[in-house]
Protein backbone atom coordinates (compact mmCIF):
# COMPACT_ATOMS: atom_id res chain seq x y z
CA UNK A 1 0.00 0.00 0.00
CA UNK A 2 1.15 3.26 -1.36
CA UNK A 3 2.11 5.74 2.13
CA UNK A 4 1.62 8.63 -0.46
CA UNK A 5 -1.83 6.99 -2.03
CA UNK A 6 -4.28 10.16 0.41
CA UNK A 7 -4.97 13.46 -1.71
CA UNK A 8 -3.62 16.60 -0.21
CA UNK A 9 -6.14 19.22 0.82
CA UNK A 10 -5.38 21.99 -1.65
CA UNK A 11 -7.17 25.75 -0.69
CA UNK A 12 -6.26 28.84 -2.21
CA UNK A 13 -7.82 32.49 -1.52
CA UNK A 14 -8.42 34.67 -4.53
CA UNK A 15 -10.54 37.77 -5.58
CA UNK A 16 -12.20 39.24 -8.65
CA UNK A 17 -10.16 40.02 -11.68
CA UNK A 18 -6.82 39.15 -10.16
CA UNK A 19 -4.50 38.21 -12.60
CA UNK A 20 -2.06 36.33 -10.15
CA UNK A 21 -5.40 34.30 -8.53
CA UNK A 22 -6.18 33.15 -12.26
CA UNK A 23 -2.87 32.45 -13.32
CA UNK A 24 -2.52 30.09 -9.96
CA UNK A 25 -5.80 28.40 -10.51
CA UNK A 26 -4.83 27.85 -13.97
CA UNK A 27 -2.06 25.98 -13.41
CA UNK A 28 -4.04 24.00 -10.44
CA UNK A 29 -6.28 23.26 -13.65
CA UNK A 30 -3.39 22.30 -15.70
CA UNK A 31 -2.31 19.61 -13.50
CA UNK A 32 -6.15 18.37 -12.56
CA UNK A 33 -5.77 19.11 -8.57
CA UNK A 34 -8.66 19.20 -6.62
CA UNK A 35 -8.90 22.55 -4.22
CA UNK A 36 -11.23 24.61 -2.91
CA UNK A 37 -11.58 28.16 -3.56
CA UNK A 38 -12.23 30.74 -1.37
CA UNK A 39 -13.82 34.04 -2.82
CA UNK A 40 -12.33 37.08 -0.94
CA UNK A 41 -12.96 39.95 -3.12
CA UNK A 42 -16.69 40.56 -0.83
CA UNK A 43 -16.29 38.42 2.04
CA UNK A 44 -14.54 40.04 4.87
CA UNK A 45 -14.29 36.98 7.24
CA UNK A 46 -12.42 35.08 4.60
CA UNK A 47 -10.38 37.61 4.40
CA UNK A 48 -9.43 37.86 7.63
CA UNK A 49 -9.28 33.88 7.79
CA UNK A 50 -6.81 33.52 5.29
CA UNK A 51 -4.54 36.57 7.70
CA UNK A 52 -4.93 34.57 10.54
CA UNK A 53 -3.74 31.26 8.64
CA UNK A 54 -1.10 33.39 6.79
CA UNK A 55 0.40 35.86 9.33
CA UNK A 56 1.42 39.16 7.46
CA UNK A 57 -0.26 38.22 3.76
CA UNK A 58 -2.24 41.05 2.29
CA UNK A 59 -2.05 40.39 -0.96
CA UNK A 60 -4.11 37.13 -3.31
CA UNK A 61 -3.94 34.33 -4.04
CA UNK A 62 -3.14 32.69 -0.67
CA UNK A 63 -2.42 29.21 -1.42
CA UNK A 64 -2.45 26.20 0.94
CA UNK A 65 -1.13 22.69 0.70
CA UNK A 66 -2.49 20.22 4.01
CA UNK A 67 -3.05 23.45 5.63
CA UNK A 68 0.98 24.59 5.30
CA UNK A 69 0.82 28.31 3.48
CA UNK A 70 2.89 28.17 -0.14
CA UNK A 71 2.22 31.65 -0.34
CA UNK A 72 0.97 33.10 -3.52
CA UNK A 73 1.13 32.46 -7.20
CA UNK A 74 5.07 33.30 -8.14
CA UNK A 75 5.47 30.71 -5.01
CA UNK A 76 3.16 28.12 -6.61
CA UNK A 77 5.08 28.47 -10.39
CA UNK A 78 8.59 28.60 -8.53
CA UNK A 79 7.80 24.90 -7.00
CA UNK A 80 6.52 23.78 -10.19
CA UNK A 81 9.73 25.17 -12.10
CA UNK A 82 11.77 23.11 -9.73
CA UNK A 83 9.84 19.70 -9.72
CA UNK A 84 8.85 19.94 -5.95
CA UNK A 85 5.14 20.44 -6.26
CA UNK A 86 4.07 17.33 -7.58
CA UNK A 87 6.07 15.40 -3.98
CA UNK A 88 3.68 18.00 -2.27
CA UNK A 89 0.67 16.78 -3.80
CA UNK A 90 1.65 13.14 -3.74
CA UNK A 91 2.28 12.63 -7.30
Amino acid sequence: MNAEASTPKVEIYTQFGCPYCHRAVALLKDKDVDFTEYDVTMDRAKRQEMGERAPGARTVPQIFIDDKSIGGSDDLAALEREGKLDAMLGR
